[in-house]
């Protein structure tokens, strides 16, 4: 199996025929200049060493080595191996609130990227444990389904914001039924849903569906993003204002949110700028029972890259040694 570290690179390949067509226009629009100047035939017996066809093999050879180096710079690895991998942890499913009120700047630079960065230091932490994340609004839909693989978690991740959801709202009992149905199969046990959000539900019963998850053996914990005084919304360079004009203002719910992590059977926690709250919530968890859990990783990648950027040496110096003149003596008469 073939992986490459930086695909994005690949797009160079589409300047390969760009360089073969601009090469053959630039020798259409030479043709057309030499015969302003006389009779082509007359022209090129002035020209007797002149070798069209050496021309197009430097610049097919031109264009392979810049295809070589292309290649070379997307990092093309070979797994060598494939492994089962068992590990023992917990799965934690992570719903995470992409409202416009998560935009509030109480919170350094914003609710929003605080709490992105308090997951990026979780996950940065993480060893056996298997993680998922689910972003919400209006409605919820899984951003990353539950994996082991941390720096696809990551990945997924810094691409969230409040966009991530088209229909805004906060729904925050959506969030938590689709955390449930997104649980492995392979996990009975050691199941936690950490609902981070403002707590100003405007669409559902998140309490129902946390006692829901308790009564299938899922913890349910909770963080309070904001602050109970109130904080207006920074959107398009302006404060967010409602239908009549008047500035929206955040409020931290905290109540509910109380209320929905004593129905999960779990705890509430206020997200502080320094202590966000999830590093003692993922200790509650891992007291929990570790499940077990099977996966096929690939692993031992080699990197092939130095093979390319070889060629692409070869080639251009097959290129500077070729020259555009056909040679002085014929070894053959």
């Amino acid at each position: 199996m073939i992986y490459f570290g930086n695909i994005h690179f690949l797009w160079l390949l589409l300047l390969v025929p760009v360089i073969l067509a601009g090469y053959g226009i630039m020798r259409y629009r030479r043709r057309r200049t030499l015969r302003e100047f006389g009779d082509e035939a007359l022209v090129n017996e002035l020209m007797p060493r002149y070798s069209a066809v050496k021309g197009w093999l430097r610049c097919i050879l031109l264009a392979i080595a810049f295809a070589c180096f292309a290649v070379g710079m997307s990092r093309p690895m070979i797994g060598a191996t494939i492994r089962e991998h068992e590990s023992a942890g917990a799965e934690i499913m992570i719903c995470l609130d992409v409202s416009n009120s998560m935009l509030a700047e109480d919170y350094s630079p914003s609710r929003l990227d605080r709490a992105k960065l308090a997951i990026t230091r979780l996950v940065d932490g993480l060893q056996e444990d298997r993680i998922g994340l689910i972003v919400f609004a209006g409605t919820s839909f899984v951003q990353l389904p539950i994996t082991s693989d941390y720096i696809s978690a990551k990945m997924f991740l810094s691409s969230v914001d409040n966009r991530s959801v088209p229909v805004q709202g906060t729904a925050i009992g959506d969030a938590i039924n689709t955390a449930i149905r997104s649980f492995s199969a392979q996990s009975e046990k050691s199941r936690a849903i950490i609902v981070i959000t403002d707590g100003e539900n405007h669409e559902d019963d998140p309490v129902e569906q946390a006692a829901l998850a308790a009564e299938q053996g899922i913890k349910v914990y909770t963080i309070g993003v904001g602050s109970t005084q109130g904080q207006p919304i920074p959107y398009g360079g302006e404060l967010l204002r409602d239908s009549e004009g008047n500035i929206v203002v955040t409020r931290l719910d905290e109540e509910t949110l109380r209320r929905i992590a004593g129905a999960g059977g779990g705890a509430y926690v206020h997200a502080g700028n320094e202590e966000f709250g999830l590093n003692p919530i993922v200790e509650d968890i891992r007291k929990m029972e570790d499940e077990r859990f099977n996966s096929i990783v690939f692993e031992e990648y080699n990197e092939q890259f130095m093979y390319f950027f070889a060629a692409a040496l070869i080639f251009l110096m097959l290129e500077m040694l070729l020259g555009e003149r056909s040679p002085k003596k014929k070894l053959f008469v």
